[in-house]
């Protein structure tokens, strides 16, 4: 969000004049009507003693005194303004951006947050969520909470949560479709895949499959999203089978909204990694330290919070 400018009266609005060259134009990023501005440089002129516009049939051209005048007051307004915005960047509460994915920001984030703003409530978490894997940090988070490899991420990345990965449907599905007792049975439902237009970091229903020596191209009955909220969403409606992230649908296979289907799949090298930038922000080295404390049981809610939206 643009920061509020200071109002600097008449200097702001021959500023805004001359570098406009025109009243209207200077009149509308002001805020202000076209006669006020007029008025102003009317009252402005007759202090001086000097004409500074010259008035043409569109717009206006400073005089020889408003050039020597703009110059005055252009410098005058940006120096003031550079003046403002460190002074309000020396006030402000140290602030923390953390970059990661819809689905880690909203089901293993946000859960817990409260409790290190808490510990920490002179620090301001920012956080950028995100569905693209950002390959320069630097500008955009202090810390990002990234999914992928070891070594896609530097030397300096730590593992926050490997991937474990468990088959998950509604109990009315289950009841419905049921029983499933081994891979075979899996492939035969009705599967709920997550689509992506980049090539997925994470196990997907054929490398699952794979896994299982079962070889499986999309059937008619599956349903393919863009989110895994929306994922989510369909296999508490009944809709067929996902697979479910644990750290991501715990509160879900807690309640007993979901349940799952087979044992699960872990890939120790693949997870979620904390990376932290080359930022010396104090707020960063906090919540870096702060994320890597023991997990802690996420505080129970009667929702079971946000979805997840990779």
């Amino acid at each position: 969000m643009t920061e509020r400018k200071l109002d600097l009266g008449w200097l702001r609005t021959f500023e805004a004049v001359g570098r406009l060259g025109n009243l209207t134009r200077a009149a509308g990023e002001l805020g202000l009507s076209q006669p006020s501005v007029s008025y102003q440089i009317r009252r402005l002129e007759e202090e001086i003693g000097a004409p500074l516009l010259r008035r043409l049939h569109r717009g206006i051209e400073l005089t020889e005194e408003g050039r020597i005048f703009h110059e005055a007051a252009a410098a005058g307004v940006s120096r003031v303004d550079e003046a403002a915005r460190r002074i309000r960047q020396q006030v402000r509460k140290p602030a923390v951006r953390l970059y990661t994915d819809y689905g880690f920001a909203s089901l293993w984030l946000m859960p817990r947050v409260p409790e290190f703003r808490r510990l920490n409530p002179d620090i301001e978490v920012h956080i950028v969520a995100s569905q693209a894997l950002e390959s320069d940090l630097e500008g955009v988070a202090d810390i990002a909470v990234m999914f992928g490899e070891a070594g896609d991420f530097g030397a300096d990345a730590r593992l926050l949560m490997p991937e474990r990965v468990v088959p998950i449907c509604a109990p009315g599905f289950l009841q419905r479709f049921g029983p499933v007792r081994e891979a075979a049975d899996i492939a035969a439902a009705p599967l709920l895949h997550l689509d992506t237009e980049a090539k997925p970091r994470w196990v997907t229903w054929p490398s699952w499959l794979a896994e299982h020596g079962i070889a499986r191209d999309p059937g008619q009955a599956d349903l393919g999203l863009n989110t895994y909220e929306l994922v989510i969403q369909a296999a508490i409606a009944e809709q067929g089978i996902a697979l479910g992230w644990i750290g991501l649908v715990d509160a879900f296979l807690e309640r007993g909204t979901l349940v799952p289907v087979a044992a699960e799949l872990e890939r120790p090298r693949w997870g979620y990694w904390l990376v932290p930038t080359t930022s010396r922000n104090p707020a960063m080295r906090a919540l870096h330290d702060w994320l890597l404390l023991p997990d802690r049981n996420a505080p129970e809610t009667e929702t079971g919070g946000g979805m997840p939206g990779r």
